[in-house]
């Protein structure tokens, strides 16, 4: 199920835009681990017709679709080892929902940048077993130029928090 964006339209599309282009130009677009060698043009080629025309949902089946995740992965076991482990189930997913999030969520601060608006945390996507963290940002109205700053400069991690973690179902919008 894809998240719920209130403010998903050509206007802020256009602005996601322009920060996946800015990603592209400096070489910082993200790629998760689990990527396959050789998918690196067809992720960034998926992703930028998802905030071009489409959504998380889509840029999710189309990870799946061209199997651009490997099926498994080498990982350090606690003896300091390695071992192999199968990647989870919903990366696909995780990946899609979070990167399309965090574009929309940049695009949107722009975009509220030169609206002279604030943005402010909701629940975009339901999900069975909600953080407190979370939870407790809801309805926070955020400053977009810090917020924006703070994700261009955290490609994962970001200092507020937001998006605050995978598959938290939240975002943002206009107010």
């Amino acid at each position: 199920m894809a998240i719920a964006f209130e403010n998903l339209d050509p206007t802020t599309r256009n602005y996601m835009r322009n920060e996946v282009n800015l990603d592209l130009e400096q070489d910082r677009v993200y790629r998760s681990r689990h990527l396959n060698t050789g998918f690196k043009d067809a992720w960034e080629d998926a992703l930028i017709e998802a905030v071009t025309t489409n959504d998380d949902a889509w840029l999710e089946q189309q990870v799946e679709s061209q199997n651009m995740l490997k099926d498994t992965y080498q990982k350090r076991t606690p003896s300091g080892g390695m071992t192999i482990a199968k990647v989870p189930v919903n990366a696909a997913q995780t990946l899609a929902e979070g990167e399309f999030n965090r574009y929309y969520c940049r695009g949107l601060c722009a975009r509220a940048i030169e609206e002279g608006k604030q943005v402010e945390v909701y629940r975009g996507k339901a999900v069975q077993n909600a953080r407190s963290a979370s939870v407790a940002m809801i309805g926070r109205v955020i400053n977009p130029a810090e917020l924006l700053e703070d994700l261009r400069a955290n490609p994962l991690d970001t200092a507020l928090g937001l998006p605050p973690g995978p598959n938290s179902g939240l975002t943002i919008k206009l107010v």
